[in-house]
């Protein structure tokens, strides 16, 4: 698949299995997150790998956030299994600096850029992922956790695998006239 057949056709995928990327293939997945654009050059980002007992010790931090969230039950169940979706998982932390150039957002996009760039390549190479956020990014348990700075980011969970469904290869575009216009 050439570079802008991926791009037109991207799909994320939330059934995966094993196989994860590892190798030479995780290491195209990390590379090409560190290309993403970087005004200032200031890598603003930080990529934490989990699998193996790594994804049950996500599960227990997950588990401890929901019970301190005071969510019932079913809800808690949710989180415990979350990290099992796929078989890894790579969180994604901007790394946010105080720079008079280049803002707290911008840095945050960059992060953005980030996942996203590493969730082609790892389409490229047979795998598949979903980019996943939500109330876990900003809990505090979890931040902490992941040892993040008052100013850190994170943009999001990408969990990755082998996917489980076939997709339609082509993607039927949206209209982009709702989306674009001239200045």
């Amino acid at each position: 698949m050439d570079a802008l057949d991926l791009l037109l056709n991207r799909r994320s995928a939330s059934r995966l299995a094993a196989p994860a990327p590892s190798g030479e293939s995780l290491q195209n997945i990390i590379n090409a997150g560190l290309r993403a654009p970087d005004h200032g050059a200031l890598q603003p980002w930080r990529f934490v790998i989990i699998e193996n007992d790594g994804l049950d010790r996500f599960s227990k931090l997950l588990k401890a956030a929901a019970e301190a969230e005071g969510l019932e039950p079913a809800a808690i169940e949710k989180a415990t299994q979350a990290p099992f979706r796929a078989p890894q998982i790579i969180t994604v932390i901007a790394k946010c600096q105080d720079n008079p150039k280049v803002p707290k957002w911008e840095q945050v996009v960059s992060a953005g850029c980030a996942v996203h760039a590493m969730q082609m390549a790892a389409l490229a190479q047979g795998f598949n992922g979903i980019w996943r956020t939500g109330a876990w990014t900003e809990d505090m348990l979890v931040r902490d956790a992941f040892s993040c700075d008052e100013d850190d980011e994170i943009v999001g969970f990408l969990y990755l695998g082998t996917p489980q469904l076939k997709s339609a290869t082509k993607v039927t575009p949206p209209d982009n006239a709702a989306f674009v216009s001239h200045f």
